[in-house]
């Protein structure tokens, strides 16, 4: 069991790492990509580089000088967390334990552009399978994904749920889904309801799908997705926390895109300082 459990391997988390690990904490980042930042072209406003420097170099550079103090890095794709007074991170290839936890994956959730989908949120569209399956008991439900994450989603709806269809929106899966699990690959135009709540999807050829509930799971679970599942507050697709980055999660801390603000590497740094060097003072204080 590590120390504490950062996911994200952006300038966020790399920053609370590196706090975390030079005051002696067993540290963990699982990361996948380096989020947004890989996808920047060039970076020119940041201290230090006399010339701009693609965000996929400044990753690059921050997993090297982790690496360097002696961080575990492990890329993989976060699909779960769980809190029983520690934290359960569960991946693509394993499951990994540790009291404290950072959210800094950035703010990624995915809302595909269908009609109806904004109409209906809360009133049978939702992004959270752990916190809103007990509602859809023995009632028709879909997941709209086909990776690892809408997986995992509609793992948790399987045996709450009166049936699961997984809906690729005109994508192949790319998850092994089990056959209990019916698989639409239609292409989706649009969102029907009944007096403001959900009633079926219909798709691009005119045929439709009576269901009560639709949980998006589209790409990867976002830092909002994940904190969402362990009961953490947020703010729309942002993470509360308190000036020292703290959830209303006991050792639930959060940093960087996640947390909402100016989105500039300069702040997701300071965001994962300051959330590292809390860490540590909690860290220290509760080992007293």
């Amino acid at each position: 069991m590590a120390d504490v459990i950062i996911l994200g391997n952006g300038p966020a988390g790399i920053s609370a790492s590196l706090y975390t690990a030079r005051a002696g904490l067993d540290t963990l980042i699982i990361g996948s990509g380096g989020g947004s930042l890989k996808k920047t072209g060039s970076i020119e406003n940041y201290y230090g580089f006399p010339e701009p420097i693609p965000g996929k170099d400044l990753i690059k550079n921050g997993i090297t000088q982790a690496k360097r103090l002696g961080i575990s890095i492990i890329e993989d794709e976060v699909v779960g967390i769980s809190y029983d007074g520690s934290f359960s991170v569960k991946t693509k290839s394993g499951d990994y334990l540790a009291p404290f936890a950072v959210m800094a994956t950035g703010s990624s959730r995915h809302t595909p552009k269908i009609e109806g989908i904004k109409e209906f949120e809360g009133k049978g569209v939702s992004y959270c399978a752990v916190c809103d399956g007990f509602f859809y008991r023995k009632k028709e439900v879909a997941v709209l994904g086909c990776g690892e994450y809408a997986l995992h989603e509609a793992s948790e709806l399987l045996p709450i749920a009166g049936n699961v269809t997984v809906l690729t929106n005109g994508g192949e899966a790319s998850a092994e889904f089990p056959p209990e699990m019916g698989i639409n690959k239609k292409e989706i135009s649009s969102l029907v309801g009944e007096n403001g709540v959900l009633k079926s999807v219909r798709f691009s050829d005119g045929a439709s799908l009576p269901i009560s509930g639709l949980f998006v799971a589209v790409g990867i679970a976002g830092s909002t997705d994940l904190a969402k599942k362990i009961g953490a507050e947020t703010n729309g697709a942002y993470i509360v926390t308190d000036g020292n980055k703290r959830t209303n999660i006991p050792n639930l801390y959060a940093a960087g895109d996640c947390t909402g603000g100016m989105l500039q590497v300069s702040k997701a740094v300071y965001d994962g300082a300051v959330a590292g060097t809390n860490i540590v003072k909690e860290f220290r204080k509760q080992k007293k």
